[in-house]
């Protein structure tokens, strides 16, 4: 492969270091997107959940290895995109990363409710239209999600 397919194949994934824009993206993905341009922004390389109740990518940085990201589909649309297996390097607009101690969510973003999930919680922030979540686990930030106000925030 050349430095340039390289470079374009790279360039189409998801991202190592992806932010967190709450109420309006995660990793350069917006809710509301078509599924191109999903794979316009970071490919084709993708695995698809055979047992979710709607279509689901997942996009890892290793094959069979689950950290990365998914984005969840509903009539085509993005409806939830989130990280998966507390991917290093992902942060929020205010400074939050993955791996930070919990009560950093709380001192950015206020007093969040704790939605139990199997095996960690969610901290969602509701705004109009869309449900950006902090995935915590023991006291401990794994992850990010957004979705719309109709998805489980358990993933």
């Amino acid at each position: 492969m050349s430095a340039a397919a390289l470079a374009a194949a790279l360039a189409l994934a998801v991202p190592p270091h992806g932010v967190l824009v709450p109420s309006r993206s995660l990793g350069g993905i917006r809710l509301g997107e078509r599924a191109a341009a999903v794979r316009a922004r970071w490919g084709s390389n993708f695995g698809r959940c055979r047992d979710c109740r709607e279509p689901t990518w997942y996009f890892n940085y290793t094959k069979f290895e689950p950290q990365g990201a998914g984005v969840a589909f509903r009539r085509g649309r993005v409806a939830a995109v989130f990280t998966l297996w507390s991917p290093p390097g992902w942060r929020t607009t205010k400074g939050l990363v993955v791996g930070d101690d919990a009560a950093r969510v709380t001192q950015l973003y206020g007093a969040l409710p704790r939605v139990g999930c199997v095996g960690y919680d969610a901290l969602p922030l509701d705004a109009r239209g869309a449900v950006t979540v902090f995935y915590v686990t023991g006291e401990t930030v794994y992850g990010f999600g957004l979705m719309l106000p109709s998805e489980p925030v358990c993933r």
